[in-house]
């Protein structure tokens, strides 16, 4: 028995704790994880890359699922916290998969590379990636990665997202498209919208950065040069909400985010998805893998199926938006 520290970050579950590694893994890509072990014996590692709204409530939802379902306790998870470095989901990847758990939760795609690196054989489930074939460069991407590695993506549609710029600002013309130029994930969703945007007869420029150090210098230029700015579903972005805010805000520029927690941090609306319920659906393919009734090799990748539109009525009001009677206010 060897004890291991429990990392845990912005989420309700607890602080960092002990706890003892049972052991144990698949025997080969895409098996059965453990099916001769009680499920108190099982030991599943969560790497998350960053502590803001969206991942943390991607690990909860998985994280609640699994206990109530199986009837797992703290004791049974290794849940880890990257703060935003991508070199440190590589150093907890490593840990996990020395570690023989039974499966790893890789949330964000930064945790996803870093765990795919790790290991070809131990049970691998994303969630907050957007694009699997994206963040794992495979060609021709069908829907099933077909190796070790399965999950969740927390795509909204991306049409419908550029959309709401004639929805909600129809006088915007000039785009402008912020994300962290490090994110595949941001980089492949940048491009769909921009070309949806310019169908819609907008210039659209793209403003990158390469890490939290020049969000800000960034967004004063994306906001100097635009009418509006689209942020994807980009983890750095996340993290950094305060500062876009703070720039956007006094330069007067509205923005349409990729997911709720940024829309909140600093935008006015958002096609918005439960990433609770992402982590649900997560917990609900790891029961399959970990029961025996599934192989991860062959499980497709899920999609969240029921995006809602909501806006910040603070900010829409201070843009004088008319906002469509399809939105739904964020509390």
């Amino acid at each position: 028995m060897k004890q291991i520290m429990k990392k845990m970050a912005a989420l309700g579950l607890a602080a960092t704790m002990a706890g003892c590694s049972v052991g144990g893994s698949a025997a080969s890509t895409g098996s059965s994880a453990t099916s001769t072990k009680d499920n108190s014996e099982l030991l599943i590692g969560v790497i998350q890359l960053a502590p803001h709204p969206a991942l943390d409530a991607a690990t909860q939802g998985f994280v609640e699922t699994l206990k109530a379902d199986l009837g797992l306790t703290d004791d049974n998870f290794d849940i880890q916290n990257a703060a935003g470095e991508a070199a440190t989901c590589s150093s907890i990847a490593t840990t996990l998969a020395n570690e023989e758990v039974d499966l790893i939760l890789a949330n964000a795609t930064a945790a996803l590379q870093a765990a795919v690196s790790a290991t070809s054989t131990i049970p691998v489930l994303g969630t907050s990636v957007t694009e699997y074939g994206t963040a794992l460069d495979i060609k021709d991407f069908d829907g099933t990665v077909g190796t070790n590695v399965s999950g969740t993506s927390d795509l909204a549609p991306l049409e419908q997202q550029a959309a709401m710029f004639d929805e909600l600002l129809p006088e915007a013309k000039k785009i402008g498209i912020l994300y962290c130029s490090g994110e595949p994930n941001s980089v492949y969703q940048a491009k769909v919208v921009q070309a949806e945007l310019e169908k819609a007869g907008k210039t659209v420029t793209a403003y990158t950065f390469a890490d939290s150090n020049d969000v800000a210098q960034v967004t004063a230029t994306a906001c100097a040069e635009s009418d509006a700015l689209y942020i994807p579903t980009d983890n750095t972005a996340a993290s950094c909400t305060e500062a876009i805010d703070s720039v956007a805000s006094q330069a007067g520029t509205p923005i349409i985010a990729g997911e709720e927690g940024i829309m909140t941090g600093c935008g006015i609306a958002a096609l918005s998805i439960s990433y609770y319920e992402l982590g649900v659906t997560t917990a609900k393919m790891a029961e399959k893998i970990l029961s025996g009734e599934a192989k991860v090799s062959e499980m497709p990748i899920e999609y969240y199926g029921d995006p809602v539109k909501k806006y910040v009525a603070a900010r829409c009001e201070k843009f004088n938006i008319t906002v469509p009677s399809d939105y739904t206010a964020a509390e």
